[in-house]
């Protein structure tokens, strides 16, 4: 396995790498929204134009099989958020891998990189800088954590009545399982999504390690990736709808 590029910043462990990462990902998400509406046209639409109603409609189905459009109208640009973000994130770490040799301690902005600030005499570490973010359990961990913030103030704020009276249903004695049931669900979101990268990027690692032999198992790996991490992110997309959806909509309403 390969180290990451971690350092100390105000107490904190920063990994350089999924800062960096993040910030791709969200450059390449504003590009690709930012030319699919730079020539808006009814008579004659772009190839772009006609891909991002493509994915809005696809999104409005997703709200659409949780709630009804009218409820889930406001959440349409969060689910289009969500699911752009995390394919490109997905897909970053698939078609190249920025790897370095380091024989003693470096520094970034500074700062220096803790897997080789303790390395000795002859020793050297591989520092991995480029690779999905969604690799990293920090990183769906924290947009799981959105998500459940998300799902529990608009449940108090939309829901206030039913949502505090969901936890003791069917009967008060389920409280503490209705609790670690709400905890759980930013805990399976983040560890799903995590486990199913990380283990695709760590099966290219070693399909590179066989050389030639190699070569047509990664292209069928990386047609592969593509499909999961597509399914990857309407997984964690519907998800979503789902869990704001039972936490905003009382089961009357549908």
């Amino acid at each position: 396995m390969h180290d990451a590029p971690i350092i100390m910043l105000g107490g904190f462990h920063l990994d350089i790498s999924a800062v960096m990462m993040l910030m791709v990902s969200m450059l390449i998400v504003f590009v690709i929204c930012r030319l699919a509406v730079a020539n808006l046209s009814v008579e004659n639409p772009s190839k772009m134009q006609n891909f991002m109603e493509w994915v809005v409609e696809f999104v409005q189905g997703i709200v659409g099989s949780t709630m009804s459009l009218k409820k889930g109208k406001p959440y349409i640009s969060l689910g289009l958020t969500l699911i752009l973000f995390i394919f490109v994130s997905n897909l970053l770490g698939l078609p190249l891998g920025v790897i370095t040799e380091a024989h003693g301690p470096e520094k970034v902005f500074g700062k220096v990189i803790e897997a080789t600030a303790t390395l000795q005499a002859g020793e050297h570490a591989h520092i991995l800088w480029w690779k999905s973010p969604t690799a990293d359990i920090a990183v769906t961990a924290g947009l799981a954590l959105v998500v459940f913030i998300l799902m529990n103030f608009l449940g108090i704020k939309n829901n206030r009545k039913h949502y505090f009276k969901h936890y003791l249903e069917p009967f008060p004695i389920f409280l503490p399982l209705n609790i670690i049931e709400n905890l759980s669900k930013p805990i399976a979101l983040a560890i799903r999504l995590f486990a199913n990268i990380f283990a695709g990027e760590v099966l290219i690692a070693v399909i590179i390690k066989m050389g030639y032999l190699g070569i047509p198992f990664m292209g069928i790996w990386q047609g592969f990736s593509i499909f999961v991490g597509a399914l990857q992110a309407y997984i964690f997309t519907i998800l979503t709808m789902v869990y704001i959806s039972q936490y905003t909509i009382h089961e009357e309403e549908h």
